[in-house]
């Protein structure tokens, strides 16, 4: 959602639910839309609950709606602690998670910040627990069956509705992951384009996207020299060299 997309009954997140594909509605709650100045740029910024679970997500959105007459940019971001706070390189998920928010901020759109996601869905713990299994060898699909867990934990429901109460009903997905597009459909959101948000591989991260695209079928090229991996000025808002 953009700042201009929400109604005046959004900012409590008392609104009767919508569904866009006349199933009962997954039940969230919104809160109050404040201002979010970042090393990006300005953004505006809901907290939403889910109200099965209780877990708490986040929607970073550009305050401006799209200039070019398309449907807004939307990026399903699962938290990911190591990458996205630490900057790991075991992952690209910090990397993606920068990329988008510039373009979203460059060009309109939503980044819902989806918390419970570490790892696929598997929690923190079991995260590590499957490095440790890569490391004796296997790879990201083989260390969580390893597990005994889901290659892939995730529910995208909480996620669906808290676009459709934002009124995004057809977005662009940011993403090289099929499986988000086919779950949104789903859910009754339509995904008009896949924008691919491929970054530039590295020597600690190549196995994980071959995996991720042999495997999972996930959208890459892994071409290392796509371009340069973002490193945001610390003076500036952050600038991808990507195509």
């Amino acid at each position: 959602m953009t700042a201009s997309a929400a109604s005046d009954d959004s900012l409590d997140g008392h609104r009767k639910p919508h569904t866009g594909n006349g199933a009962a509605p997954y039940p969230v709650s919104g809160g109050p839309i404040v201002q979010l100045p970042t090393a990006f740029g300005d953004f505006v910024a809901q907290a939403w609950t889910d109200l099965v679970t209780g877990v708490e997500h986040l929607a970073v959105s550009s305050p401006t709606p799209p200039t070019d007459g398309k449907a807004p940019l939307v990026r399903l971001h699962s938290e990911c602690l190591t990458g996205d706070v630490f900057g790991s390189y075991r992952c690209d998920c910090g990397e993606q998670l920068a990329y988008a928010l510039e373009l979203i901020h460059e060009h309109g759109g939503t980044l819902l910040y989806l918390r419970g996601q570490e790892g696929r869905g598997i929690g923190l713990a079991n995260k590590i627990k499957a490095y440790a299994l890569q490391e004796a060898g296997f790879d990201t699909v083989e260390a969580n069956e390893q597990l005994g867990l889901p290659v892939d934990a995730r529910c995208y429901k909480a996620a669906a509705q808290v676009l459709a109460e934002m009124g995004l009903h057809e977005v662009r997905l940011l993403s090289n992951n099929p499986d988000k597009q086919n779950r949104l459909a789903q859910a009754g959101v339509t995904v008009v384009e896949m924008v691919p948000t491929e970054v530039p591989s590295r020597e600690q991260n190549i196995r994980y996207l071959r995996t991720k695209k042999e495997r999972m079928e996930h959208r890459l090229l892994l071409d290392t020299a796509a371009g340069p991996v973002p490193v945001p000025a610390p003076d500036s808002p952050f600038r991808h060299e990507q195509d």
